[in-house]
């Protein structure tokens, strides 16, 4: 709908701070060893055969390692299952627990694919609040309120999309309690890991797996800025054994039959042409250090630039991932009704796409993607602030 709005004689370039695909721009390339890894493994003729459901078992051990650097405990391989990028993953792990009278817990705002699959699966959904003046914090007592005795899960976000937000030791520590007392297990979609630049460190939420079981959901796509490889894994940080003992890991291993797996030469297992372990084993730091330095200064920009835009406000400052939420003042426009008239506006006078907050759940917020080079980053914020000029009321 957005694009669809654009103005097409307007001759400025589109500035799109509504997407999360950084591969667009020259300043975020993936490294060159991960490019190589799959450049041998294609041209070695040796990788164009079906690969195992669940996964090649040297690119799930290379996954394993990987997380197990995190935590406190080793993953094996067999808490692997690889999947075609996150997407897959959310798939698989809400088609399993759909069941008649089932529901799950999910974050508002919050990715909105979760409760499109949902639904889907016939999944009940049930929203708890994310606390913007706390840093986007989980409300645990409106967790408490609506879980009952057919919850089956929770979902945590961290580094958050759409809010920015990186939850901290603590306070993932009190959500894997709360949901230990409510006999649920946590799924934590952990796609953006790594990707923190605030004050609080990136915990992966299996630092917690002796206090609840939870499956994290993660990819190659953000860190490494490959979203189009697809390649992505639940990890089942259960060192206690809970989602193998009631039938959680089977229900996983049985749906991958009937389901796609990524492309092989992706995975591939055999030196030395091994994707997956090379990309893991041999990215040398300094790509992780510059993206995250890029990204450290694009919500310095995001938040300073909002503070020049009176019908706006950015409650948090986003500690990572790469999207910031920004409240829309209604009362201070004219002609503007919701989110969604301010966005199609927007796209077609000044050729700026920004995600309405109602896509994420959230009505008269905005969620702006900040993972663009800068200079665009501040055109597109620069356009947004003439518009509201333009639509102020008199």
């Amino acid at each position: 709908m957005l694009y669809d709005h654009l103005d097409k004689d307007d001759q400025r370039p589109v500035v799109p701070l509504s997407h999360g695909d950084p591969s667009a721009f020259a300043c975020f390339r993936t490294s060159p060893e991960a490019v190589d890894a799959i450049v041998r493994a294609v041209q070695s003729a040796e990788f164009n055969s079906y690969a195992p459901t669940i996964g090649i078992v040297p690119a799930r051990r290379a996954v394993a390692e990987y997380l197990s650097a995190d935590l406190p405990y080793n993953l094996s391989a067999d808490d692997i299952y690889l999947t075609v990028g996150c997407t897959q993953s959310i798939e698989v792990i809400l088609s399993v627990l759909a069941r008649p009278g089932a529901n799950i817990l999910l974050p508002r705002p919050g990715y909105p694919l979760y409760e499109s699959r949902a639904g889907f699966s016939k999944l009940e959904v049930r929203h708890f609040d994310l606390i913007p003046e706390k840093g986007w914090e989980v409300d645990l007592e409106s967790v408490e309120a609506l879980a009952d005795e057919n919850t089956a899960a929770i979902v945590i976000i961290s580094p958050g999309n759409p809010c920015g937000n990186v939850f901290s030791y603590h306070h993932l520590k009190k959500v894997a309690e709360t949901a230990r007392k409510l006999g649920i297990f946590v799924i934590a979609d952990e796609v953006y890991g790594h990707i923190a630049f605030g004050s609080n460190p990136y915990v992966p939420m299996g630092e917690f797996g002796s206090i609840v079981p939870v499956l994290s959901l993660g990819s190659i796509s953000k860190r490494w800025i490959v979203p189009g490889w697809r390649f992505g894994w639940i990890a089942a940080c259960d060192p206690n054994g809970i989602l193998k003992k009631y039938g959680i890991v089977d229900s996983i291993k049985s749906y991958f039959n009937i389901s796609s797996n990524p492309a092989t030469f992706v995975q591939v297992p055999l030196d030395p042409f091994a994707a997956i372990p090379q990309i893991f084993e041999k990215t040398k730091e300094d790509f992780f250090s510059n993206t995250i330095n890029i990204m450290r200064e694009a919500p310095d920009i995001c938040y300073e630039k909002t503070k020049e835009i009176p019908c706006v406000t950015c409650p948090h400052k986003p500690d990572g991932s790469m999207f910031a939420m920004v409240k829309l003042n209604l009362s201070l426009l004219e002609d503007i009704s919701d989110d969604m008239d301010f966005c199609l506006k927007l796209a077609r006078e000044e050729s700026v796409t920004i995600l309405p907050g109602v896509a994420v759940g959230l009505k008269n917020w905005l969620r702006v993607t900040f993972s663009i080079e800068p200079e665009s980053l501040e055109q597109g914020l620069d356009r947004m602030k003439a518009f509201c000029q333009r639509h102020s009321r008199k």
